[in-house]
C-alpha cells in the first residue's frame, strides 16, 4: 500500500453498523431476522457487519463484470486487512465497506475463536470461489467447499449466539450447514452457470458424456437426486445435533436455516429432480416466530430483574 494512501484517508461513514444492516437487509431479510432477534445483547452489530462484509466482498467476486486480475487483488487486499487488522495495523484509506471489518475485529477483544474461524473460512470460500469460476471443479473440491462454509458459519453461531455457552464438539456438528449448502448450490445451477461457475464435478460429467448445462438430462436428474438424498442424511444428523446444542435462540436459527433449504429441497423432488432456471425468493423469518422471540426476550428480562427469593 503506498505512502500516498496512508496519509489521504478515505471518506469515513457516519456508521458502519448503519451501512451492515442496510447491505443485510437488502441481501436477506431471513439473515436480518435472525440477527435481529436471535444474537446475543451487545453482539449485534458486529453480527450485522460480519454478514455485511463477506455479502459485500461475495458481491464483487461474483460481479458480471468479471476481471480475474483485479479480483484476485481484491482478495489479496481483503486477506492482507484481515490478517493486518489484528495486529493493530489499520490503514488510514479504508473503503466505507471494509470498516466493517476493521470495526468488528476492534470491537470484539474478547477474541472469541468462533469469530476467528468464521472469518478466516469465509475468506477461505471467498478465494476459492475466485480461483474456480470458469474451470471444472473435483468432488473432493466440492466436498472441501462445503466444509468451510459450515466451519464458518457454526463459528459464527458460537461467536454470536450464546457466546458464553460450551457447544457440544462432535462430527455432526457440521451437517445442518453442509446440507444446507448442498441444496443452495442446486439451487443456483443454472444462475452460477451462466457466471462461470459449475456446480457439478467433472468425474460425474465426463463418466456420462455431460455438458454443465445438460441438466434435463437423466443422468444428470440421477446425481441431484443422489445430492438430495445426502442434503437429506445431512439435515437428519444436523437436526439432531441443534436438538442437543442447550441454547434455545442457537436451536432457533439453526431450525430456520434447515427449514429454508428443506422446503427448497422439497420443491426440486416435486419437479422430478429437474432444476429450474429460477427459484422464487425464501420467504422472511414468519411473524408468529417473531413473536415468540420477543416473548422470550421480555420473560429472559424479567427473570433477570426479579430479586433472589423474591415474589414469583
Amino acid at each position: 500500500m503506498s505512502d500516498q494512501a496512508h496519509s489521504d484517508p478515505g471518506p469515513r461513514p457516519p456508521s458502519s453498523a448503519a451501512l451492515a444492516r442496510a447491505i443485510t437487509r437488502r441481501a436477506s431479510r431471513q439473515t436480518y431476522d435472525i440477527i435481529r432477534w436471535l444474537v446475543d445483547r451487545g453482539r449485534r452489530d458486529d453480527a450485522f457487519r460480519s454478514y455485511a462484509y463477506f455479502r459485500w466482498v461475495d458481491d464483487l467476486v461474483d460481479a458480471p463484470t468479471y476481471d480475474r486480475v483485479a479480483c484476485l487483488q481484491f482478495l489479496r487486499r481483503q486477506r492482507g486487512l484481515l490478517n493486518g487488522l489484528p495486529t493493530g495495523s489499520r490503514p488510514e484509506r479504508l473503503l466505507p465497506e471494509e470498516h466493517m471489518l476493521a470495526d468488528l475485529i476492534a470491537g470484539r477483544s474478547d477474541a472469541h475463536p468462533g469469530l476467528r474461524a468464521y472469518l478466516e473460512r469465509m475468506m477461505d470460500v471467498m478465494e476459492f470461489d475466485a480461483g474456480r469460476r470458469g474451470r471444472l471443479i473435483t468432488e473432493a473440491e466440492l466436498d472441501r467447499y462445503s466444509q468451510l462454509l459450515a466451519v464458518a458459519v457454526m463459528g459464527a453461531i458460537a461467536c454470536f449466539i450464546g457466546h458464553d455457552h460450551d457447544y457440544p464438539e462432535t462430527p455432526a456438528r457440521l451437517q445442518a450447514v453442509v446440507g444446507a449448502h448442498i441444496i443452495h448450490m442446486l439451487r443456483d445451477m443454472s444462475g452460477d452457470l451462466s457466471a462461470g461457475y459449475f456446480n457439478i464435478p467433472r468425474s460425474t460429467l465426463e463418466a456420462h458424456r455431460l455438458m454443465p448445462s445438460d441438466m434435463q438430462h437423466p443422468a444428470y436428474r440421477r446425481w441431484v437426486r443422489a445430492r438430495i438424498d445426502l442434503a437429506r442424511r445431512c439435515f437428519a444428523e444436523g437436526k439432531a445435533y441443534i436438538r442437543h446444542m442447550g441454547c434455545l435462540r442457537a436451536q432457533a436459527a439453526g431450525y430456520l436455516y434447515c427449514a429454508q433449504f428443506e422446503t427448497m429441497l422439497r420443491r426440486i423432488e416435486l419437479d422430478g429432480y429437474s432444476l429450474r432456471s429460477r427459484y422464487a425468493r425464501l420467504l422472511p423469518m414468519p411473524g408468529w416466530m417473531m413473536h415468540l422471540l420477543r416473548e422470550h426476550q421480555t420473560t429472559i428480562s424479567s427473570s433477570r430483574q426479579t430479586p433472589t427469593g423474591g415474589a414469583r
